[in-house]
């Protein structure tokens, strides 16, 4: 497989969103392709049609992919309970509840076995992976131990996008900061830089795109204006979403949103430059 893992400045920057957006856009062009988290934490989740359990995010990509959920397009589950423990489910295999000190220290070898299970066998049926990130990559005390970022982008062997959430403010900051703090080798991943959930005129912002492109020396590839009723389940919010207007398909209105503001002979070209996994 090519493809691409989509990280964040930042955790609810609108990866999930973006990963569906990519999955159909794909999907569109005839791409047989899946979406892929290695390790997803979250109390909201959904049965495959084998009665397996996985993150609600990568069924919903998958739904976007027009392809079937399955259990490899997310091996790791956190369910969080209480006393900052989480239930593990490894490829649906339940273990726990577990505290996150002892899940790093044990479920370390098995998590990085469990990338590179889940990726063959995704390579057996699809020609494009989309990867979600977690968080950010920049989380520089977990780095030696994580398994959702760049770790999982050095496996897969893709390059990288950039995602920052401008609705919160402070979004150039969170894009320099993000890549000053990644290593010269995870930097040099990072191809393109898109700007989510953008309010107003986006001719506003046009300066605020030359300075990120000339400061970081990586293109802008897409601002993305904030959309309230895309229709789609968040990943793991439990706060309400407006639903789509009646007769639209969410997927189809979804991707056609981000697309038109993304420069997708962009993206194209960075999809291309994937070497595959491994």
């Amino acid at each position: 497989m090519n493809g691409l893992i989509v990280l964040g400045t930042a955790s609810d920057s609108g990866k999930t969103m973006i990963c569906a957006a990519l999955c159909r856009i794909l999907s569109d062009e005839g791409i047989r392709v899946t979406p892929f988290k290695s390790q997803n934490m979250s109390g909201f989740s959904a049965i495959t049609e084998n009665g397996e359990e996985m993150s609600r995010a990568q069924f919903i990509q998958a739904e976007a992919a027009r392809t079937i959920p399955s259990i490899y397009m997310n091996p790791i589950l956190l369910k969080p309970v209480a006393e900052m423990k989480s239930e593990v489910l490894f490829f649906g295999e339940k273990f726990g509840p577990v505290a996150g000190m002892m899940y790093r220290e044990q479920f370390f070898k098995r998590g990085i076995e469990a990338i590179h299970t889940a990726l063959a066998k995704l390579s057996e049926t699809y020609e494009t992976v989309i990867i979600e990130g977690a968080g950010s990559p920049a989380e520089v005390n977990l780095n030696d131990r994580e398994i959702v970022n760049m770790r999982v982008a050095e496996i897969a062997n893709v390059p990288a996008v950039l995602v920052a959430d401008i609705d919160r403010g402070g979004a150039i900051a969170s894009v320099v900061g993000t890549l000053q703090l990644l290593s010269p080798a995870h930097r040099s991943r990072v191809k393109a830089i898109i700007i989510n959930k953008f309010h107003g005129d986006l001719s506003l912002f046009r300066e605020g795109v030359e300075f990120i492109e000339e400061y970081t020396g990586i293109p802008v590839v897409g601002v993305i204006p904030y959309k309230l009723d895309h229709g789609i389940e968040e990943e793991d919010a439990n706060r309400p979403f407006v639903e789509a207007p009646v007769g639209v398909d969410i997927y189809d209105a979804w991707a056609a949103h981000v697309k038109g503001h993304l420069n997708w002979p962009l993206m194209k070209e960075i999809l291309a430059q994937s070497e595959g996994t491994t």
